[in-house]
């Protein structure tokens, strides 16, 4: 199941669950739309391919809650190895 991520990692940008616009890599890391593009739909963490993020809705989302831990790295994180 995915772990439906509530951020953008790149910008910080919410993502609902429930809503489309979201992409993922094969590891789930998680970015807007606009992010996925500046990417060229390359994960800026693996490398790997941007994907649409399918929307948990309904009785599936009130059953499996998305994700509430933010994956958004400060810009000043971001050099840290």
């Amino acid at each position: 199941m995915l772990e439906m991520r509530p951020d953008c990692e790149r910008c910080g940008t919410d993502l609902p669950a429930d809503e489309a616009g979201a992409f993922i890599c094969s590891f789930e890391c998680t970015f807007c739309a606009p992010c996925a593009e500046k990417l060229d739909d390359r994960c800026s963490n693996c490398g790997g391919e941007l994907m649409d993020r399918p929307a948990r809705v309904d009785e599936a989302l009130a059953r499996h809650p998305a994700g509430t831990v933010r994956y958004h790295r400060q810009a000043e994180a971001k050099g840290r190895g």
